[in-house]
């Protein structure tokens, strides 16, 4: 098949690479032009602007979008509806919020333009092992680009999720329950480390791999991380978050569901990033002031 992509980040790029290597031919462009020269020499059919990538395009266009959510998205589709004609087909492959997907689904549906979010899992392994794709949004367009999602997926790895959002929601809570497994390992491994034994910590993941309840892919990522830096003293305990976990303890809240584990994972994320908590100050303070008891002074 024909189709273009939008952002050649770590995702993006791969995603194209994938794509060549089955066969179909993939227009791309990205904000700066070096990506797109470095994917150009390994096959793909470059554009450095807009238009050129749009008429490059066969009817009815294929659009994968891999930028990052938000405004983002609603700025390319600022730019690419005015060149689009109905028929064409958008797949947002980021992780943009299921409402905001609804959103713009209903205003693309208002211009003939039919509208696809696909939730994409794999990350920079994706390239060698193959993505997960959770789609949602407009079911004729879904199987307009099956072929391409059978190509970007492994066996059984994509499916179809339902209308407009539900890739989205998908996942949105596929990540939510990632934030509490990554919690997990990182609290187990910690007990294991400040263990009065001498343990070692990549002997256990790889021997936690064979046969265990534990046992995951994610599991075998520690064996790597280990692998490279036996007690990771070459990083820091800052931990990122996305969206996604918000967004998922937002909907936990909504609809009254109890997810304990995936917002204590969200917090603790939260607390990575402080160098000094202002509540254990405070905390530390009223103890001192009821008890009397000892305070670490900030000069010590």
């Amino acid at each position: 098949m024909e189709l273009g992509m939008i952002g050649l980040g770590r995702m993006g790029a791969n995603m194209v690479r994938r794509l060549l290597k089955e066969k179909h031919k993939v227009v791309v462009y990205n904000r700066t032009p070096d990506k797109t020269r470095e994917i150009a020499n390994e096959g793909g059919t470059p554009s450095f602007t807009l238009e050129e990538f749009v008429k490059q395009l066969p009817l009815p266009r294929i659009v994968w979008l891999m930028v990052p959510a938000g405004k983002p998205v609603d700025d390319m589709l600022g730019q690419l509806i005015p060149m689009l004609s109905k028929g064409d087909i958008v797949i947002d492959g980021g992780n943009s919020r299921y409402t905001d997907t609804i959103r713009r689904n209903d205003f693309l549906s208002s211009k003939g333009i039919r509208f696809l979010d696909a939730g994409t899992s794999g990350g920079i392994w994706g390239l060698k092992e193959g993505y997960c794709l959770m789609v949602g949004g407009d079911e004729s367009a879904f199987k307009k680009c099956e072929p391409i999602f059978k190509s970007l997926a492994p066996p059984e790895g994509y499916g179809y999720m339902g209308p407009s959002g539900s890739g989205h929601y998908v996942k949105m809570v596929h990540n939510g329950i990632e934030y509490g497994m990554l919690q997990a390992y990182g609290e187990g491994f910690e007990i294991l480390h400040a263990s009065n034994y001498k343990l070692d910590l990549l002997k256990i993941a790889k021997l936690w791999n064979q046969g265990s309840v534990v046992r995951s892919w994610l599991l075998e990522l520690a064996e790597d991380a280990l692998s490279k830096d036996s007690d990771l003293s070459e990083i820091k305990g800052y931990v990122e978050d996305s969206g996604e976990g918000r967004w998922t303890v937002q909907e936990a809240i909504d609809h009254n569901v109890p997810a304990p584990v995936i917002t204590l994972s969200l917090l603790e994320r939260m607390r990575s990033r402080q160098t000094d908590s202002f509540s254990a100050k405070m905390i530390a303070a009223l103890r001192n002031e009821f008890g009397g008891h000892a305070v670490v002074t900030a000069k010590s």
